[in-house]
């Protein structure tokens, strides 16, 4: 199972934290931890709570729960006075507050029959993943784009199989395939993305083509 909020992906298999298909290494206990808070969303989990399912049987101080919260916090650069993914409840604990797009395909897969989908934009390679992806200027956005002219969820990027499908999002300076200001549109393999000042390229990664096999003719050792 993978979840996904804003630009990050966890993979609860793998036990990997992805940013960009980047690995952003966790302690183990701060990795239980957000799948904890993950796993049961939007419900507040109490510190005394956490403590017995990270230390069973162990007296633990809550000064090590409050690490690991912090931890989690710089791996995803969240802010505890303005939190965009973690919260602390006063006096009680922690929820987890992003929007989490849940899927049963693994985040290496190929997402479209095809290959990988990804943007480019400001020189990087950005990996979209099955569902929607947002992108805007908001911190949770799938693809952030700090550009002007940019609202905070400016548009979306769903993927679904082997079909992109680019959709605006109620943006006031509009979003663009190429120079056709769109609604709703297919995308393919180079199409432009304009929304505001940002320009991006959606791009699919073709698949790695199987290896040759290679026929050596038989020479005969018996002479």
């Amino acid at each position: 199972m993978s979840l996904r909020f804003g630009p990050f992906v966890l993979d609860t298999d793998t036990r990997q934290l992805l940013l960009d298909n980047e690995e952003i290494h966790l302690a183990p206990k701060a990795f239980e931890l957000l799948v904890l808070l993950l796993a049961n969303r939007p419900r507040a989990l109490s510190k005394t709570e956490l403590l017995e399912r990270l230390w069973p049987s162990t007296f633990v101080e809550e000064t090590n729960l409050a690490g690991l919260v912090a931890e989690i916090r710089r791996a995803l650069r969240d802010s505890a006075t303005r939190p965009v993914y973690l919260r602390t409840v006063f006096r009680f604990g922690y929820r987890f507050v992003g929007d989490v797009v849940e899927s049963a395909v693994p985040m290496h897969a190929g997402l479209t029959t095809s290959g990988r989908p990804y943007l480019i934009f400001e020189g990087r390679r950005i990996a979209l993943f099955e569902g929607p992806n947002t992108l805007g200027r908001a911190s949770d956005a799938t693809v952030q784009c700090e550009v002007s002219g940019v609202s905070r969820h400016h548009a979306r990027i769903v993927i679904s199989g082997d079909h992109a499908t680019l959709e605006d999002l109620g943006s006031k300076n509009g979003t663009y395939a190429g120079r056709k200001r769109i609604t709703s549109v297919s995308l393919a393999d180079g199409d432009e993305i304009r929304l505001g000042k940002a320009s991006l390229t959606f791009r699919i990664e073709p698949p790695l083509d199987a290896t040759d096999t290679v026929v050596t003719d038989s020479v005969d050792r018996t002479r």
